[in-house]
């Protein structure tokens, strides 16, 4: 059974192999757009490190097995929502960058629960996107009962994600 803990700079070289795995798995499964321009960045996944906002799951030899961004909002990229409407309007966190170097194993869920644990604790919402052709993060999300709310465009490239909340 693993656990999920903050990284450290010296987990940066395995998050990086943990995001190029899950590009890969993203072309597989018929996402073949979503980060595969070099996104992440290693400057940007050491800079969630660095501002102690990433997250890993680690299995039982403490290896890292799954990386993502927990974040306080609010999030720039959610100011404007199409199509729909935000089911909150109070305060949330934000999970981003959310991977996994195996599939089938829980290791999605177990981090999206602790993210949403967190966010309880917290007295807050928790607020996810994904990209259109995303379809296992999209199942992850509705599993975690994330309600879609609409269409968001992403500041860097102009990109639509759709756009969850959970609200507590």
């Amino acid at each position: 059974m693993g656990s999920v803990r903050e990284a450290t700079m010296q987990d940066l070289p395995r998050c990086m192999e943990i995001y190029r795995v899950a590009q890969r798995f993203m072309v597989k499964a018929g996402n073949p757009n979503q980060w595969q321009v070099g996104f992440p960045t290693e400057e940007m996944i050491a800079r969630d490190i660095e501002g102690r906002h990433l997250m890993v799951w680690t299995d039982e030899d403490g290896v890292p097995q799954g990386a993502f961004a927990f974040l306080p909002g609010p999030e720039p990229d959610y100011a404007k929502i199409y199509e729909g409407e935000w089911q909150d309007n109070g305060t949330y966190d934000v999970v981003h960058r959310f991977a996994t170097a195996k599939q089938g194993l829980g290791i999605g869920s177990a981090m999206m629960r602790w993210a949403l644990e967190h966010a309880k604790k917290e007295g807050v919402a928790l607020r996810v996107d994904t990209h259109r052709d995303n379809i296992p993060m999209q199942g992850l999300i509705r599993s975690c009962g994330f309600v879609y709310c609409g269409i968001v465009h992403i500041r860097r490239n102009g990109e639509e994600r759709l756009a969850f909340t959970h609200t507590f």
